[in-house]
């Protein structure tokens, strides 16, 4: 079998822009990837076109740790997140024809299942009014569908320090929603790498009370001796790793111990097998996995893959109930939250098959995503109120 052709389906909103890729071949089977860029969407698409010709045509689709070598080694040039994304979602789509061919779902090539189901916790609930009475009903209602773990960003535009009034009217927001969701539910406090050491042990402190199940990213991820600051200091496990986009740079992270759970995102860091690696190396190290997954049903296939085949993996992020949830029409045989839990398909492949004619109703926009704008929880960029 060999690959005969990709062609790219980009499925725009205005505040994220998912990146379809289908690998065709010559024995008729079709597989398919996807990722969601920042502001690089066409940058991936140019990569990848250049790509088709030097390294994926006429490549093996079974070969797949040779063609995810060849695309990060054979072009000379250190890969970044552009590289590594168009690596991801043509090795998806790889293991998507892979087991087509084989009539097996991917897991089951990546060893077998370790559980028959993955939890999901949500983001994209909170895009209301940034009032502890908005965020309240927002969380009773994530409860009320079904999930026991949710995650919120309730910092505004804070950025390295953030004042009194500020840090209370945060505390407020987290007050209201362990409140709505109870004491069993796991919260997950996000902090999107904007503060400074020192500010980030702070609110941490300041939001123990509510027992966040995770802090994540408290500093820019480029300094580790700062993100080993904030670990020394806290009371509660720390998670990061969404923003690192090679495997091997985890090296440090692991050496340090700065971590309890890593974030990689599949669609960023090479696809699913090199995160399946990558959390082999985190279970030597006694750490959890909880991949970055801010895309669409794919993506989310792609990593529940990792999910059931690895003993150390936590939960999954899931946004497609409420951030764009229109959109999950674009995929057939898209996974669902069934009580809190994604359940194990036994469909061939990743057990999903994009709808072209779904996906053009949701042209490419100029998607943009500014943490540091006000009213970004919602999600609606200036221009598309």
């Amino acid at each position: 079998m060999r690959i005969t052709g990709i062609t790219t389906h980009v499925v725009g909103t205005p505040w994220r822009n998912l990146t379809y890729v289908q690998v065709h071949t010559d024995e008729g089977i079709t597989g398919v990837g996807e990722t969601r860029m920042l502001g690089h969407t066409d940058a991936l698409i140019g990569y990848l076109h250049e790509a088709r010709t030097n390294h994926i045509l006429g490549s093996d689709p079974f070969a797949v740790e040779d063609l995810v070598r060849r695309m990060k080694y054979g072009d000379y040039g250190r890969a970044g997140e552009i590289v590594m994304s168009g690596i991801a979602v043509i090795e998806m789509a790889c293991w998507d024809i892979k087991g087509k061919a084989l009539g097996v779902p991917v897991w089951q090539l990546l060893g077998g299942k370790v559980t028959d189901r993955v939890k999901a916790y949500a983001n994209g609930w909170y895009t209301t009014e940034r009032t502890p009475e908005a965020y309240h009903k927002a969380a009773q209602e994530v409860v009320a569908r079904g999930y026991r773990a949710l995650k919120i960003d309730p910092f505004g535009t804070g950025h390295f320090e953030l004042d009194h009034e500020a840090t209370l009217y945060s505390v407020s927001l987290i007050e209201a929603v362990r409140d709505a969701i109870g004491p069993e539910t796991e919260l997950m406090l996000e902090m999107h790498g904007r503060f400074s050491p020192s500010t980030a042990v702070r609110l941490a402190r300041e939001l123990a009370p509510f027992k966040p199940a995770w802090l994540e990213e408290p500093v820019p991820p480029e300094n580790l001796k700062a993100l080993e600051k904030v670990a020394a200091k806290v009371d509660m496990p720390v998670a990061t790793g969404e923003r690192i986009h090679d495997r091997i740079e985890f090296r440090e992270l692991f050496e340090s111990q700065a971590v309890d759970i890593i974030q990689p995102d599949v669609g960023h860091i090479g696809g699913i097998w090199e995160t399946r690696k990558l959390a082999a190396t985190a279970e030597t190290h006694y750490m959890l996995v909880a991949p970055h997954n801010v895309g669409g049903p794919v993506l989310t296939a792609a990593s529940l893959q990792v999910g059931f085949t690895s003993p150390n993996f936590k939960i999954l992020e899931h946004f497609n109930d409420f951030a764009d949830a229109e959109i999950k029409k674009v995929v057939k045989g898209a996974p669902q939250v069934v009580d809190g839990y994604f359940e194990l398909s036994h469909e061939p492949g990743l057990g999903v098959e994009l709808d072209v004619d779904a996906a053009a109703e949701f042209p490419q926009q100029q998607a943009r995503f500014d943490l540091w704008a006000d009213g970004w929880e919602q999600r609606k960029p200036k221009g598309t109120q």
